[in-house]
């Protein structure tokens, strides 16, 4: 037996394959791999990319006709060999109770029209953070978070090249980090063409830096330990939040998720310190807690690493001294909890998972994920996964439409 076949068929003997509850209507077929029949395909099948590509053709067909689990649906794209860059392989775009069509048909307009700021029922603030485009309309496409779409497209161009520059690795670029970019592209000019740009922010393949793509066999390790995602499927929208109770980083105090519920919506946000993308896309995050600290709760979940020195590991990582080993225990984890939180400098409580992972796997939060839930305790938003899904702007604007909503019903009730 190969290595990966070993690794595959004794986790899948662990039960960590299960297929779990699906996201949309269409019934599982009547006959659902169970993990000992699994582990059977796998052994049958083998490792090498041809034997692979056998066991996604015996997946897809366990799965005709039903919708499949993502996180069978992250393996066979992964047995087919995708990377698992942007638009392949990270499944499951962001679900929402509100949309732009529920937005037109509140404010009487048609779907192909446009809500100016006049008209708009709501403070202006909330206003300027929906129209996404900044052009003074509020839209159809403001609303676009698809992968097709030139804003998103344009953002992951963009978040690349912040990651080469961004030394620290803290999401947060300084004047001394910048003029370090400068001085090493110019080499002793006093200026940078657009060549010298390209030659030194474009490189490796399926978007990733250079060093960080991954082969398929850790991809496979990786999907199976939970570290590029949960293998379950998480809430979807309008199912009530799942209750929790976890420890801060520091120790100083537990919150339990339920005891949070009422007064304001609930925005949780899951990663963790080997996420190159998280450290990036964190600050915006944090920012957001602090501009509405008086309309929502934030609360951050600590969970298991994404790219540990002995897992998939990425060379971004390494330059920016982030090397860090699975952790084994929950006195491990929080440790680099810590140091995530100072690293990143969090202004919202940062609570820790337990070592066997119960509420990243409750909300599919690994290895990164947003969630926004309302006064009822029931999910408004379900972010996709990251770290492609992770789109703090999408967030933002379920948490408005969630505000609005609110406010809406409380006017409506006062009359």
């Amino acid at each position: 037996m190969s290595r990966l076949t070993f690794v595959l068929a004794g986790l899948f003997s662990m039960g960590m394959l299960m297929p779990t509850r699906l996201l949309a209507d269409p019934p599982m077929p009547e006959t659902v791999p169970t993990t000992a029949a699994l582990e059977a395909l796998v052994k049958e099948k083998g490792s090498t990319p041809e034997e692979l590509e056998k066991l996604a053709d015996e997946l897809e067909k366990k799965y005709e006709g039903a919708t499949t689990p993502e996180s069978v649906r992250m393996l066979i794209a992964i047995a087919r060999g995708s990377q698992m860059g942007p638009g392949s392989g990270w499944f499951g775009p962001a679900q929402g109770r509100y949309s732009w069509e529920w937005l037109a048909m509140l404010h009487d307009v048609p779907k192909s029209d446009s809500i100016s700021a006049t008209v708009f029922k709501g403070k202006p603030e909330m206003f300027n953070r929906l129209d996404r485009n900044k052009d003074g309309l509020v839209a159809e496409d403001d609303f676009d978070w698809s992968d097709r779409n030139p804003y998103v497209q344009q953002s992951y161009i963009v978040n690349r090249l912040f990651r080469r520059i961004d030394q620290e690795g803290d999401g947060r670029l300084t004047r001394e980090e910048l003029l370090t970019f400068f001085d090493k592209v110019s080499q002793g000019k006093d200026f940078i063409r657009s060549e010298d740009l390209r030659d030194a922010l474009i490189g490796g393949p399926s978007g990733f830096l250079p060093g960080d793509a991954p082969n398929q066999e850790v991809l496979v390790r990786g999907l199976l330990r939970g570290e590029v995602g949960s293998l379950n499927e998480g809430p979807k929208v309008d199912d009530p939040a799942p209750d929790f109770e976890l420890m801060t980083q520091d120790s100083s105090r537990k919150i339990r998720l339920s005891e949070q519920i009422g007064s304001k919506p609930i925005v949780l946000v899951f990663g963790n310190f080997t996420c190159g993308p998280f450290r990036s896309f964190y600050p915006m995050v944090d920012e957001l807690s602090q501009r509405y600290q008086n309309e929502a709760t934030f609360l951050a979940v600590y969970v298991r690493e994404a790219h540990p020195s002995d897992g998939w590991v990425m060379e971004s990582n390494t330059k920016v001294g982030v090397k860090i080993v699975q952790p084994q225990n929950f006195a491990e984890r929080k440790s680099v909890a810590q140091q995530c939180y100072a690293k990143l400098k969090y202004s919202m409580p940062l609570l820790v998972d337990e070592i066997n992972d119960p509420v990243g796997n409750a909300y599919s939060g690994m290895p990164a994920r947003l969630y926004v839930i309302d006064t009822d305790g029931k999910v408004t938003y379900k972010g996709g996964r990251g770290p492609f899904g992770f789109k703090s702007g999408e967030m933002e604007q379920a948490l408005v439409m969630t505000l609005l909503d609110r406010q809406w019903k409380q006017a409506a009730a006062a009359k």
